[in-house]
């Protein structure tokens, strides 16, 4: 099984929640990010809680320990099931994330490589063998790693062993999910689905994937 997270990087309440209540059926989880967050405030996450699928916080964490301890609270209080931690910030920043996530009961991720065309020119050269590493070392529940280029997530995967590994950059950024089988455990698509004119279809197209 392959587990479907929506990336609902819309700023609207309304549209939010309106396109989470229409997929919801076909998710697993769902991914929010900075856009909605600073649209609608942190007292939001309650209201798409109501959906009942667990909720990850892509707020790419990327701060000192202190910092990052105080972020990761924060979400956990709001609700959010898992927090996503950048992982070059190092390991006492990457351990202030992962602990306070285990210490609410929620979830860790850390970012080793992403998705996007620029990512190659600091994420490549072994770097993201070393985040990987290091998300495995500090017991992180799993890593990111691009959707993109299924090449590197076959060399990270062959790092974090059977860490959890969930994949973006699936429809827009032109990952497809037939060339990670077997290689991920979640695919995270955004704009293929909450850009389409009929969102539950666009959901619903990705079920098969979770069987």
């Amino acid at each position: 099984m392959t587990e479907v997270i929506l990336a609902l990087d819309v700023t609207g309440r309304d549209e939010a929640l309106r396109i989470a209540g229409q997929c919801a059926p076909s998710l697993d989880a769902i991914k929010v990010g900075y856009p909605l967050i600073l649209a609608t405030g942190l007292p939001f996450v309650r209201e798409l809680a109501g959906f009942g699928l667990p909720l990850i916080a892509d707020f790419k964490v990327a701060d000192i320990p202190n910092t990052s301890r105080l972020i990761a609270e924060q979400v956990f209080a709001s609700g959010f099931s898992a927090i996503i931690s950048h992982g070059f910030t190092g390991s006492d920043a990457v351990a202030a994330c992962i602990t306070t996530a285990h210490d609410h009961g929620g979830e860790c991720y850390i970012v080793a490589e992403m998705s996007h065309p620029g990512a190659g020119e600091f994420f490549h050269g072994g770097t993201a063998e070393r985040i990987a590493a290091l998300a495995v070392s500090l017991d992180a529940d799993g890593i990111i790693a691009p959707a993109t280029r299924p090449d590197r997530v076959k060399t990270l995967r062959g790092i974090v062993g059977k860490k959890k590994i969930y994949s973006p950059g699936i429809g827009a950024q032109g990952g497809d999910p037939g060339a990670l089988a077997g290689l991920v455990d979640g695919i995270i698509v955004g704009r293929q689905i909450y850009g389409a004119a009929d969102p539950a279809a666009a959901a619903a197209h990705f079920a098969p994937l979770r069987r």
